[in-house]
């Protein structure tokens, strides 16, 4: 897969894309390290993995590097990700060696990111002191609570919106990404494979180069992102997270399952209460117009209109012949009102009736 790689770069159509040479050498050393996270990084196994690491360094710069060159930079295959432009960037600082800051991303629950190269760091008082009290072989390794060093180390330094070239003076270097100039290594310095002032490899060669009068600098806010690899205990912790993941999402199914079988059951009850809630509300919508009706007719001799069909029904049953029963009616009308003409006296004319003493009384009519 490599060698197809490298075959579709340099022969891009793009002549910004292709190198003037690429070699790609392998050789087995014997470590008997295994690859997993807990291996590779348990402290138990760094003195050796970086003495052998060491000897891989310098092999393969003997092995590549040429008369013509001005820079060696070396790279981790597992940086996720780094600027496009960082040889360049790194180059125009013009030191004998340089590294970025490098950190890794992580997921949301680890905290979203993390100072990952922890070997790019100042010497400090305690660490000397502490080397002094180590065996001639030992190799101090950062980042472990069995050597606290108290250095400053150069991940912890970063500002996300820090100057980018702002520089820092180092004495040990991480290797995950370091550019250095080819006169260093024609100078001598290496990687040593041996404890180089109780320290090897990257870090030795940090010492090393500091030693023999070259610059050795960090850039604090220039950083790139190593890949994330979990260990042990993040792959532990997310299997318990999924496995609580699963439980939250049957209890949610259960409880929706309980919801709709609650709903199903006092549906009916419901749809006839609303019935006749809505039965009484209408009831009383209607009580309450008739009262407004009542109230709006006024006090005296009208009467309700049913009252007049009734009268003219007793009419009809006290005279069921009809017009005959109409007609005798007026007779009498006709007859009373002549017999109240005859009884009635002219008007202007008054007799005067004669009563006896003890009848008459004060007034006359």
């Amino acid at each position: 897969m490599l060698s197809s790689m490298l075959d579709e770069i340099q022969n891009d159509p793009d002549p910004k894309m292709s190198y003037g040479e690429i070699s790609v050498i392998q050789k087995d050393f014997g470590q008997k390290v295994q690859q997993d996270v807990e291996s590779r990084h348990g402290f138990a196994a760094q003195a050796d993995r970086r003495k052998l690491m060491a000897q891989a360094r310098n092999w393969l710069l003997s092995a590549t590097l040429r008369p013509t060159h001005s820079w060696v930079y070396w790279r981790d295959a597992d940086v996720q990700t780094a600027p496009s432009t960082i040889i360049e960037d790194l180059m125009r600082h013009d030191k004998d060696v340089i590294v970025p800051n490098v950190w890794r991303p992580l997921p949301d629950w680890l905290g979203g990111e993390q100072p990952y190269d922890l070997n790019s760091w100042q010497e400090s008082e305690t660490a000397l002191a502490l080397a002094e009290t180590l065996d001639e072989d030992a190799v101090i390794v950062e980042g472990y609570a069995e050597y606290a060093t108290w250095r400053p180390h150069l991940a912890y330094l970063r500002d996300p919106y820090g100057d980018g070239d702002m520089e820092m003076e180092l004495d040990g270097v991480g290797g995950v990404s370091i550019l250095a100039k080819a006169r260093v290594f024609r100078a001598g310095v290496h990687f040593p494979a041996f404890s180089f002032e109780k320290h090897a490899e990257t870090e030795g060669f940090g010492k090393m180069a500091k030693r023999m009068g070259y610059s050795v600098i960090g850039l604090p806010h220039y950083t790139i992102w190593h890949l994330y690899e979990p260990s042990v205990d993040d792959l532990r912790h997310m299997e318990e997270m999924e496995q609580e993941r699963k439980e939250r999402e049957q209890e949610e199914k259960e409880q929706a399952k309980r919801k709709e079988r609650v709903q199903n059951i006092f549906k009916d009850g419901r749809t006839q209460w609303e019935i006749d809630n809505a039965f009484v509300r209408d009831s009383i919508e209607e009580e309450q117009k008739a009262q407004k009706g009542a109230e709006s007719v006024p006090n005296g001799d009208a009467k309700p209109p049913e009252d007049v069909p009734t009268a003219k029904k007793a009419q009809e049953q006290e005279n069921p012949n009809g017009q005959q029963g109409t007609d005798a009616l007026k007779n009498e009308d006709i007859q009373s009102s002549v017999e109240a003409s005859a009884a009635k006296p002219a008007i202007g004319h008054v007799d005067t009736i004669d009563k006896p003493d003890n009848e008459k009384s004060d007034h006359g009519t």
